[in-house]
């Protein structure tokens, strides 16, 4: 197994155990490839769920930029739900399965086909 292989495995872990989901493995797979190098970057792999800046970037750079959603408080609420999900005291939140919750939440998968 690659270095991507053992990051996804580490993804099904946390949304299983911490999250409570099964994820679907070709969603989590190409939302981990849509991430690119940051998965291998131990600040940028992850999101700080008690940082506005961080969550400020998800909002602007995945939400509005990637899925193509519409500005709007709602976006700031359901990141915010999905931090609570995911354990707003969990240390590593990582990015890739915040982007996978987010996804999933906004049926917005098909950005990834």
């Amino acid at each position: 197994m690659g270095k991507r292989d053992d990051l996804i495995a580490q993804y099904v872990d946390d949304l299983k155990n911490k999250c409570g989901m099964t994820p679907d493995m070709v969603l989590l797979t190409k939302v981990t490839i849509g991430c690119g190098p940051a998965i291998y970057n131990v600040d940028a792999s992850t999101v700080a769920g008690s940082q506005p800046d961080g969550l400020e970037t998800v909002r602007k750079n995945f939400l509005i930029k990637k899925l193509g959603l519409a500005d709007g408080s709602q976006l700031m609420e359901v990141i915010n739900s999905v931090i609570e999900i995911y354990g707003r005291s969990e240390r590593n939140k990582y990015r890739a399965v915040i982007y996978y919750m987010l996804s999933k939440h906004f049926g917005k998968e098909v950005v990834y086909n």
